[in-house]
């Protein structure tokens, strides 16, 4: 909707204590964690059981560092669950759903996490996800997984960026 001034008016993304509304694709999950500033430095928890987000046994962890402008777009895994907490930069992760039967088939989100506001981001088996390092310098993510990465047969499924069956451009 635009008005007077010809632009489009945000939507709410915060509410009055700072939590985020977001209407997130079926499934995802996204669990904020706070930074504890020490007398020697910052430190940030990415992962807890007790916190009940991730999509089972974590078994696999890998650390991923992106140039400036980098795109890694677009993939899917089809038994895997990712869980991306950004540790340094800022990165854009954009998630399609296009899983039969999803109630939230054909939804796009676009969201961008960094170190500032600590974002663990749960991503479940099916949805194409794509990454853009959107910061000046690199960015780096741990990814860790619920399944270890078979060499022999990966659970890796890609398309191109620019992929037509993806109504998202970077």
């Amino acid at each position: 909707m635009t008005g007077e001034t010809g632009g489009r008016k945000d939507p709410a993304h915060i509410d009055a204590n700072w939590a985020k509304t977001l209407d997130l694709i079926d499934g995802v999950r996204l669990h904020e964690v706070r930074n504890v500033v020490t007398f020697n430095g910052v430190t940030t928890e990415v992962h807890r059981a007790d916190w009940n987000v991730a999509g089972g046994d974590i078994v696999h962890i890998v650390h991923v560092a992106l140039r400036p402008g980098v795109v890694s777009a677009w993939h899917m895994h089809r038994h895997q669950t990712d869980h991306v907490f950004c540790v340094s930069g800022t990165l854009k992760v954009v998630l399609y759903d296009d899983r039969e039967g999803s109630r939230t088939r054909g939804k796009v989100d676009e969201l961008v996490v960094s170190p500032y506001r600590p974002t663990l981001l749960v991503i479940p088996p099916g949805l194409w996800h794509g990454v853009v390092n959107i910061a000046g310098e690199r960015s780096c993510f741990v990814n860790y997984f619920d399944r270890a990465y078979d060499y022999a047969d990966p659970d890796e499924w890609r398309l191109p960026p620019d992929s037509e069956q993806i109504p998202y451009r970077f």
